[in-house]
C-alpha cells in the first residue's frame, strides 16, 4: 500500500463524496458491503467511511476480492499520472507493464530489463502497491479481454490467448472474478457492432480539460506524410509494434479520444493502447500543472489561457531520436523531407496501405547498415545516425519506455553529434518525462524574456535581433517550475507561436479570454 498523502482516507473520502473526477485513476475504492470497486467519480451512492477502503491500483482492489463497478467502469479509468512523473523502480515497471512487457517476455523479463531479481521486484511493488508483476499482469488481461470481447467477433479461445492467458480456463476464472459476469455475458452487453478482423475500435479516457486543438495541429506541422497523417480532426499513424506493423486513428471528442486500431497480430493491443496514450499524453494530470503553474508571474497567465495544453508524445522513442537528429539545424519543412527519404528508401512497406499511411518507420538495425549517402544529409548527420542506430541494435543505448530517464540522456549525449539538446527532447516526448526544460532553446528563451518584460519596449525587428535570456538564467527561472517543465516548455512554445502568427496585435501579450474551463479550475 502507499503510504503518501493520495490514500489519506479523510482526502480520499472528499473526493468520493463530490464525485470529482480528477482523481479517477489516481485510486479506487472498494465498497464492502457491495464487493465492488469503482472510481472516485461513480454516481452510485455515497457509501458511509467506514465501508470503503482505498487501492492505489486497480489490481490491488481486484486481489482484495472486489470486482469492477458496472457504472463507472474503473478498469477503464485514467491511467495515474503518478508514473510518468516518478523515475523510480516502481514507476518504470508499472510503465513496462502498461507496455505488455509481461506477455512478451515474462517476469524473468521484465526484472532484468530493470536489473533486479524477480525476488526483489516482486518485493518492492507488494511494499508499494499491496501486489506484485503477475498479479497487475492479471489485471491488464483482463480489460485488454473486455476490449476483445466487446468489439471483436474474436472466438472466445482466440481471446483469450490474444490478451495474454495460458488456459481458457484462466481466461474465464479471470473475466469472471474481475468483471462478476462471463464472457457471454459481457458481448451480449456490448453496444457494439464487432469489426472487421484485426480492427478494434475503443475509448482512450483522459482527464479535463484538454487541448486537443494544440496537439493536432503539433503533429500536423510535423507530419512525415508516409507513416502519419492529420485528416478531418483526427491523427493517423503507422505503429511498428513488436509482432508487426498496425495503423492507428486517434480522434479526441470531449471528455475521451476514439481510437481505431488496424492491427497484424491482435496480441499487440496492450502494446498498441499504451503507445497511443503516450502519444496523446492521456495519462498526464492538466489540474496538477494548472496548480503548480498558475501562480507563477511569468507562466501563470499563460497557463491559464491552455489550461488542456499537452505535450506531444511518441509511440517509439527511438524513431522520435532519429527524427530529432535529422532536424538538427534545419527547418521543421526540411526535416520532414529528408525523414520522408528515409522512410521510402529504408522503412518497411504495408502489405496493405492505409489511405496516406504506406511505410512502417526503419528499426535501427535496418538503419545501422545502410547507405545514407543519397538522402542529402550532411556526412556528419549520416555518421550521427549511423552511431545511434548502432548503439540501439546492440543495446549500449535503450529508448525502452521503462528505461531510467536520466541515464539514457547520459547514453545519448555520449554518441558524437547529440547534444543535450537533442537527448532531453528525446526524454520529454519519447520517454513521457513531464520535467524537462530545454534551457538552450532558443525560441523558448525569447518567450521567456518577452513574458518576464525584459522585451516589452522592444520593437518586433529589435526583439528578433537582440539575444535573449541566457541559458543559465532560462534554467534558473526553471527550477521553481518542477516537476511539471516539459508542460512549461509547451506553453512558451505556444506563446511565441501565437506572438508570430499574430502579428498585427498591438502588444506581444496573448490577449485571448480565459476559458471557461481554466475559471472553473481556479
Amino acid at each position: 500500500m502507499l503510504t503518501d498523502e493520495r490514500l489519506d482516507p479523510e482526502r480520499c473520502y472528499r473526493a468520493v463524496s463530490s464525485r470529482d473526477a480528477r482523481f479517477d485513476g489516481w485510486f479506487f475504492v472498494g465498497v464492502h458491503t457491495t464487493g465492488i470497486y469503482c472510481r472516485p467519480s461513480c454516481p452510485a451512492r455515497t457509501p458511509l467511511p467506514h465501508n470503503v477502503s482505498y487501492y492505489p491500483v486497480a489490481a490491488a482492489a481486484q486481489a482484495a476480492g472486489f470486482r469492477a463497478c458496472r457504472r463507472c467502469r474503473p478498469d477503464a479509468a485514467p491511467g495515474s499520472a503518478e508514473w510518468n512523473v516518478r523515475g523510480d523502480i516502481v514507476a518504470r515497471a508499472m510503465r513496462l507493464i502498461a507496455d505488455g512487457a509481461v506477455d512478451r517476455v515474462g517476469i524473468p523479463g521484465l526484472a532484468a530489463a530493470l536489473g533486479y531479481s524477480e525476488r526483489h521486484l516482486n518485493r518492492l511493488l507488494v511494499a508499494e502497491l499491496g501486489v506484485g508483476p503477475l498479479a497487475l499482469a492479471r489485471a491488464q488481461r483482463a480489460q485488454t479481454a473486455r476490449v476483445l470481447i466487446e468489439t471483436t467477433g474474436m472466438s472466445f479461445a482466440d481471446v483469450a490467448f490474444a490478451a495474454g492467458f495460458s488456459s481458457v480456463r484462466q481466461f474465464n476464472d479471470t473475466v469472471r472474478a474481475v468483471f462478476a459476469r462471463t464472457p457471454g455475458a459481457l458481448r451480449a452487453g456490448s453496444r457494439t457492432a464487432p469489426a472487421a478482423p484485426g480492427v478494434i475500435s475503443l475509448r482512450l479516457a483522459h482527464r479535463a480539460p484538454y487541448d486537443h486543438g494544440a496537439l493536432l495541429g503539433f503533429f500536423q506541422g510535423h507530419q512525415v506524410r508516409e507513416i502519419e497523417e492529420v485528416i478531418d480532426g483526427s491523427y493517423r499513424r503507422v505503429l511498428d509494434l513488436p509482432r508487426g506493423p498496425a495503423s492507428v486513428e486517434l480522434t479526441p471528442q470531449g471528455t475521451y479520444t476514439r481510437c481505431v486500431l488496424r492491427l497484424s497480430d491482435v496480441r499487440d493491443l496492450p502494446t498498441a493502447v499504451a503507445g497511443c496514450r503516450r502519444i496523446l499524453d492521456a495519462d498526464s494530470d492538466p489540474i496538477a500543472v494548472y496548480e503548480a503553474l498558475r501562480t507563477d508571474p511569468i507562466l501563470g497567465p499563460v497557463v491559464a489561457r491552455r489550461p488542456g495544453l499537452r505535450v506531444p508524445g511518441a509511440a517509439d522513442a527511438a524513431e522520435l531520436a532519429f527524427r530529432t537528429v535529422i532536424g538538427q539545424q534545419v527547418s521543421v519543412a526540411g526535416a520532414t523531407t529528408l525523414t520522408s527519404r528515409l522512410v521510402t528508401a529504408l522503412g518497411n512497406p504495408l502489405v496493405t496501405p492505409d489511405g496516406g499511411l504506406t511505410h512502417a518507420f526503419p528499426r535501427p538495425e535496418v538503419i545501422a547498415d545502410a547507405d545514407l549517402s543519397g538522402l542529402g544529409m550532411t556526412n556528419a548527420r549520416q555518421r550521427t545516425l549511423r552511431d545511434l542506430a548502432g548503439a540501439l541494435a546492440d543495446g549500449s543505448v535503450s529508448l525502452d519506455i521503462g528505461v531510467d530517464r536520466r541515464e539514457a540522456v547520459e547514453a545519448l549525449q555520449r554518441l558524437r553529434g547529440i547534444g543535450p539538446w537533442t537527448a532531453a527532447y528525446v526524454a520529454m516526448r519519447g520517454l513521457s518525462d513531464p520535467d524537462v526544460f530545454l534551457g538552450g532553446d532558443l525560441i523558448l528563451r525569447r518567450a521567456l524574456d518577452t513574458l518576464s518584460g525584459e522585451g516589452s519596449d522592444r520593437s518586433r525587428s529589435d526583439t528578433a535581433a537582440c539575444p535573449p535570456i541566457g541559458e543559465r538564467a532560462a534554467n534558473d527561472r526553471a527550477v521553481a517550475w518542477r516537476p511539471w517543465r516539459s508542460y512549461a516548455v509547451m506553453h512558451l512554445w505556444a506563446h511565441q507561436t501565437a506572438i508570430r502568427v499574430n502579428r498585427t496585435a498591438p502588444s506581444h501579450v496573448d490577449r485571448r479570454p480565459v476559458p471557461a474551463a481554466a475559471r472553473r479550475i481556479a
